[in-house]
C-alpha cells in the first residue's frame, strides 16, 4: 500500500494501532529537572552526538543537549502489525535546530518516512532546509496543504506590514521532495495515521489568527481561519484517539472534535502540540478552552510550544492527572505499558 493516500469518504477508516511513540525533537522549553511520569521518558544525554569542547571546565567538555526554541517538531512512530513507520511532524523555526536536535537524541533522520507540515508558519517549517541533503535525496514525501504556500502578513501597530517568509514549492521540489498537497484528510502508514487536511470550525471562542493576511490571486485577502491548519490524529488500541496539533490555529477543541467527528471514535485518550493560546489576544480564550479539554475528558494533555504559560498552568490545575509538561527530548510512549 501507498505510504500516502487520499481520505475520501466519512467515517474515514483510521486502522487502529497499538502503539504510537511521539519523541519532542523542537520545542519552546528544555528543562532537564523534569521526572519521568505517566508515558513521559525525559532525555537523560546519551545520545548521538560527542561531548562539547569545553577547555574552561575541568573535564575539558560538556555534553550536547537538544536545544529549545520558538518552534516546534515532534517524531511521530506508528507501529503496525510487522512494521513500523516514522513521520516527522513539523520542523521547526531555524534551519539547524531540527536536524541538530535530531543528532543530539540519536536519532538517524534516514528513519524519516515522510514529512507532514501543520501550516506554513516559519516556525514549523524552517528546518526543512537543515534537513533536504538528507532527506532530499531519498524523495521523501511532504504531506501539506495547499494554502501553506500563500504569502502572509500582518499589520503592525504604528502602520504598514510585517510579511512573513514562506515556503517556496518549486524550491522543496528542486530540493528533493516530493510534495504531497491535499487540501482534505489523508492517510498515512497503512491508514494508521490520519491528518485532517482543514478543520471544521464550530466554537464561538477559538478565532484562528486575527488581523492576518494572505495573497491569493495576485489580492491580499482576510486569512484569520488559516485553511492550511491541519492536525495529526490516531486511533489506539483499547484508549482512544491521539490528536496532536502544530499550533492549533483551528482551535485545539475544534480540532478535536473534528477527530471525533471524522473518525467516528468518540474516546480521546491523548491530546499534544500548540494550543495557541499565548499573549494578550489569545488569552481570553483559556477559559472555555479549559472546559472544553475538561469536558473532552483525555487521559493525557500535553500542551507545547506556543500554548503560552498561563494556559499551561490553567491546564495543569483543571487536569492534573492528565497534565504533562513538556521538555525537548521528551519520549512520550502512548500503548502498552
Amino acid at each position: 500500500m501507498s505510504l500516502v493516500r487520499a481520505a475520501d469518504s466519512r467515517p474515514i477508516g483510521l486502522e487502529p494501532t497499538e502503539l504510537v511513540e511521539i519523541v519532542s525533537v523542537c520545542d519552546n522549553v528544555t528543562d532537564v529537572l523534569l521526572p519521568d511520569e505517566g508515558p513521559a521518558r525525559r532525555f537523560r544525554g546519551g545520545g548521538g552526538s560527542d561531548p562539547l569542547p569545553a577547555p574552561l571546565l575541568s573535564t575539558g567538555t560538556a555534553a550536547d543537549s537538544p536545544l529549545a526554541q520558538h518552534g516546534y517538531s515532534s517524531l511521530v512512530r506508528v507501529q503496525g502489525a510487522s512494521q513500523r513507520w516514522s513521520i516527522l511532524f513539523d520542523t521547526g523555526a531555524t534551519p539547524d535546530g531540527c536536524i541538530d536536535n535530531l543528532r543530539r537524541l540519536g536519532i538517524d533522520p534516514d528513519e524519516i518516512d515522510a514529512v507532514v507540515l501543520s501550516h506554513g508558519h516559519y516556525d514549523h517549517v524552517t528546518g526543512l532546509s537543515g534537513l533536504a541533503p538528507v532527506l532530499g535525496p531519498r524523495q521523501v514525501p511532504v504531506v501539506v496543504h495547499p494554502a501553506a504556500f500563500r504569502a502572509r502578513r500582518f499589520p503592525l501597530p504604528g502602520g504598514g506590514y510585517r510579511e512573513l517568509a514562506h515556503l517556496d514549492r518549486a524550491a522543496l521540489e528542486a530540493a528533493g521532495f516530493v510534495v504531497e498537497a491535499h487540501e482534505g484528510p489523508v492517510l498515512l502508514a497503512d491508514d494508521r495515521l490520519l491528518v485532517t487536511g482543514t478543520v471544521d470550525r464550530h466554537t464561538e471562542f477559538e478565532p484562528g489568527l486575527p488581523g492576518q493576511e494572505a495573497l491569493v490571486d495576485d489580492h491580499w485577502q482576510p486569512d484569520a481561519e488559516m485553511p492550511d491548519d491541519q492536525a495529526l490524529v490516531m486511533d489506539l488500541i483499547d484508549r482512544g484517539l491521539v490528536v496532536m496539533t502544530g499550533c492549533g490555529h483551528s482551535g485545539i477543541i475544534n480540532i478535536a472534535r473534528h477527530g471525533r467527528a471524522v473518525t467516528g471514535r468518540d474516546d480521546v485518550h491523548a491530546v499534544m502540540g500548540g494550543f495557541h493560546l499565548g499573549g494578550r489576544l489569545f488569552e481570553p480564550a483559556i477559559g472555555p478552552t479549559v472546559d472544553g479539554l475538561v469536558e473532552l475528558e483525555p487521559d493525557v494533555v500535553v500542551p507545547t510550544h506556543c500554548t503560552g504559560w498561563r494556559a499551561i498552568a490553567a491546564i495543569a490545575d483543571a487536569l492534573p492527572e492528565s497534565f504533562v509538561h513538556n521538555s525537548v527530548g521528551t519520549t512520550y510512549h502512548l500503548g502498552p505499558s
